[in-house]
C-alpha cells in the first residue's frame, strides 16, 4: 500500500502519468490503474480453484457419499472402500489414497446436519431402555440384559436385571420400581425397538400386556422417533454409568430376584452426588419428582400374560419354539391355559389350580425343563418306570440306592408313602421322611406317613426331646435290652 500511497501523494500534487512512472520507477500502466481506481476497501478473499488429478473423479465419489446417506450407518463406503471402487472403476486412476481420502473427509466434515435439539423435561417425566452387562450364575458368565428407568429432570435412575428384553420383562421391572417408588411417572419415554411396542409410520403398535399395564397406571406412553437416540439420552447415559458403577466388578448373582430387590437401594446410592448441570443434590431433586408421580391404584399389576398350549404325549409343552415345559403325566395330550412371566412358566390346570412351576428359559438353544415333582402319583402307580424316571435323579442318592434294591412291592409302597405325604406336607417334608425312612430300614407307606407326621409336628430346629426308640422297638420283637 505505501507504493499506492505515493501515487496517489504525486498525483496530488500535480503530476502526470509518465512523471510518476519515471519518478517511483513503474510501468505506466500500473500508475494509470491505480489513479483510476477510486476504492480501496479490504474485499473478502476468494480462493482460486486449481485443476487437481482428483477432478475427473469427484463426481463419482460424490454420488457414492449421497448413497450413504440412505444407508444403514455401520454399512456405509470408507475412504479405502471408495479409493478400492475408484480403482475398479477407473483401472488408470492417477490418483492416491491421501488424496482420495483427504477428499472425503471435506465432504463429510461440510456435508449439512441436522443437529439435536436440547430438550426440557418436567418432574415426573421418565425414560426406560435397555442396556447389556455380565453377571456370574453358577460359576459362569451370563450376558444378561440391563432395564434402566430414569427421571430426567432430577437424573435420578434405577437398575434392574432380566433374562431378555420382552413385555413381561419391561412389565415387572415397572411394576417392582412403581411399588417401591410409591407412584407412577405420568410420561414414559420408550426407544422405538422395546420389547412392548412402537411406531410403525404414524401408527403406535403396543403388546396388551403393556397396554393392559398402561391403563392400569395411567401413564402416557411415547416411542422415540427412530435413529433418534438423543431423545433418550438422559437414560442411555444412565445405562453406561449403573454398568461401571453398579455392576464393576462382574457381580456373583445366586439369586436373581434377590440380586434386583438389592438394586434398588443400590441405585439410590447414587443420588447423593450434584446433578452435572442443575449444581444440586439429585436427591434434592428427585423430591421434586416424587411429587409429580401418578398415585398407584388399590393393587399392584399382575405382569403375566396367558396363552393356550397343546401338550405331547408326556405332557410337555413348548414355548418359544425351542422351550419345552412339563405339565403332569395325567395332562398329556391336552390343551392347557401357562401363565408366562418374566422369570416363570407356570401351568395351570381347568380349574386354575397350578401344577407346577419353572424358571423361564431364554436363548435360541433348544431346553427341556422337567418338574419331577408332578410324576410321584403316576411313578407310584407305575414303579416298572422307576429307573428312568425324572423323579429318580431329583432324590438324595441314599435313597436312590435303596429303591433301586428294593422288591417291587416295597418300591411301590415307598413311592405310595412319598406321594401321599406329598400332597398333605410338599415334596421337600415327604423326601426328608423318605430319607429317614430309608435310614431306619421302614420303607412302607405307614412308616413313611407316620415319619412325615412325627417331622410335621416336631418343634423346629428342636433336639431336647428326642426320644430313643430302639428300646420300645426290641420290646415290641421280644428282645431285651441292658
Amino acid at each position: 500500500m505505501s507504493t499506492i500511497h505515493q501515487i496517489k501523494i504525486l498525483q496530488a500534487q500535480g503530476y502526470g502519468v509518465s512523471a510518476i512512472a519515471e519518478e517511483l520507477r513503474l510501468d505506466r500502466k500500473t500508475v494509470r490503474k491505480y489513479l483510476q481506481q477510486t476504492d480501496f476497501s479490504p474485499a473478502a478473499p476468494v480462493k482460486r480453484e486449481r485443476a487437481a488429478k482428483l477432478d475427473p473423479y469427484k463426481a463419482t465419489i460424490d454420488t457414492w457419499l449421497e448413497e450413504d446417506s440412505h444407508q444403514w450407518y455401520k454399512q456405509r463406503h470408507t475412504a479405502q472402500r471408495i479409493f478400492d471402487r475408484l480403482g475398479e472403476a477407473f483401472p488408470d486412476r492417477a490418483v492416491s489414497y491421501r488424496t482420495v481420502a483427504r477428499y472425503v473427509h471435506e465432504r463429510r466434515r461440510t456435508a449439512p446436519t441436522t443437529g439435536t435439539l436440547e430438550l426440557e423435561w418436567h418432574p415426573g417425566e421418565a425414560q426406560v431402555d435397555f442396556g447389556q452387562a455380565d453377571i456370574i450364575e453358577q460359576g459362569d458368565a451370563v450376558r444378561i440384559h440391563a432395564l434402566v428407568l430414569t427421571f430426567p429432570f432430577s437424573n435420578a435412575g434405577y437398575l434392574q436385571l432380566f433374562r431378555g428384553e420382552n413385555a413381561e420383562c419391561v412389565v415387572h421391572g415397572l411394576v417392582d420400581l412403581f411399588q417401591h417408588l410409591g407412584g407412577a411417572p405420568r410420561r414414559i419415554v420408550f426407544d422405538n425397538a422395546s420389547g412392548v411396542g412402537g411406531r410403525v409410520g404414524d401408527r403406535v403398535r403396543m403388546t396388551e400386556l403393556f397396554a393392559r399395564c398402561q391403563a392400569h397406571y395411567g401413564f402416557e406412553t411415547t416411542f422415540c422417533n427412530p435413529y433418534a437416540g438423543h431423545e433418550k439420552g438422559s437414560v442411555e447415559n444412565k445405562v453406561g454409568y449403573f454398568r461401571r458403577n453398579l455392576l464393576v466388578p462382574v457381580p456373583v448373582v445366586p439369586d436373581l430376584l434377590a440380586f434386583n430387590r438389592a438394586l434398588l437401594t443400590r441405585s439410590e446410592r447414587h443420588w447423593e452426588r450434584l446433578h452435572y448441570k442443575k449444581g444440586h443434590p439429585i436427591t434434592t431433586l428427585f423430591a421434586v419428582d416424587r411429587e409429580a408421580l401418578r398415585a398407584l391404584p388399590p393393587q399392584a399389576f399382575a405382569p403375566y400374560r396367558y396363552t393356550q398350549v397343546r401338550t405331547d404325549q408326556q405332557g410337555r409343552f413348548c414355548l418359544e419354539g425351542q422351550h419345552w415345559y412339563s405339565s403332569a403325566p395325567e395332562y398329556a395330550q391336552q390343551a392347557l391355559i401357562v401363565r408366562v412371566g418374566a422369570h416363570s412358566v407356570e401351568p395351570l390346570a381347568a380349574d386354575g389350580r397350578l401344577l407346577t412351576r419353572h424358571d423361564r428359559v431364554y436363548g435360541s438353544d433348544r431346553s427341556d425343563s422337567t418338574d419331577y415333582r408332578t410324576t410321584i402319583h403316576r411313578v407310584a402307580q407305575r414303579p416298572g418306570a422307576w429307573r428312568n424316571s425324572p423323579l429318580r435323579s431329583g432324590l438324595p442318592e441314599a435313597v436312590r440306592v435303596a429303591l433301586d434294591s428294593a422288591v417291587r412291592a416295597d418300591l411301590h409302597a415307598a413311592l405310595e408313602g412319598l406321594a401321599h405325604c406329598t400332597d398333605r406336607w410338599g415334596f421337600e417334608h415327604a423326601v426328608r421322611a423318605l430319607e429317614e425312612a430309608v435310614a431306619a430300614g421302614r420303607i412302607q407307606t405307614a412308616d413313611i406317613v407316620a415319619m412325615a407326621r412325627r417331622l410335621a409336628l416336631a418343634p423346629v430346629n428342636s433336639t431336647s426331646h428326642i426320644v430313643d426308640l430302639h428300646r420300645y422297638d426290641a420290646l415290641l420283637e421280644g428282645r431285651t435290652t441292658p
